[in-house]
């Protein structure tokens, strides 16, 4: 029976790319000379962190971060940007958490809008992922085009992998 998984996924080796990109490009920047700034990909590969002195260049250092993120095909809504917190001094630090799986709660969404679509499509949640069945080929289509199109409003970024006859 064909088949196909939803999945919310980042390319770890981008997001690498980016953050050396960024760090890069600070260290050129006439107003980043001189200033302590550190981004880093965390030890555990779900986070990103930077630190600078000053909220104002942290806000300096997101944008160029995530400008590098979106050239590389990423989306506002894989990053979520936790609270600035001050870690002694002038210098402040801010995590953002990159969106690895589907929350529950959105993947309940997802199987709710094909439920309520009427396509001839079984969704199922299996872990972080939704696995989608169908006896047509088309039908799954217009299910992979149905979620295309709520994705944004759910804020989720999502890919499309393993599609199966």
């Amino acid at each position: 029976m064909p088949s196909f998984d939803i999945v919310s996924e980042v390319d770890l080796q981008e997001v690498d790319n980016a953050v050396n990109q960024t760090r890069k490009e600070l260290g050129g920047r006439f107003d980043f000379r001189g200033v302590p700034v550190e981004v880093k990909l965390s030890d555990d590969k779900k986070s990103l962190q930077m630190k600078s002195d000053g909220e104002e260049r942290l806000d300096a250092v997101w944008d160029v971060l995530l400008g590098k993120l979106l050239k590389r095909g990423m989306t506002a809504n894989s990053l979520e940007r936790q609270k600035k917190e001050p870690v002694g001094g002038k210098q402040y630090k801010q995590d953002v958490k990159l969106q690895q799986g589907i929350p529950t709660e959105k993947a309940k969404e997802i199987v709710k809008l094909l439920k309520d679509s009427k396509i001839k499509v079984q969704p199922s949640i299996q872990g972080e992922t939704v696995r989608v069945t169908g006896k047509d080929k088309d039908d799954l289509q217009s299910a992979i085009r149905l979620v295309r199109e709520n994705a944004e409003s759910m804020k989720i970024d999502l890919q499309f992998t393993n599609f199966r006859d």
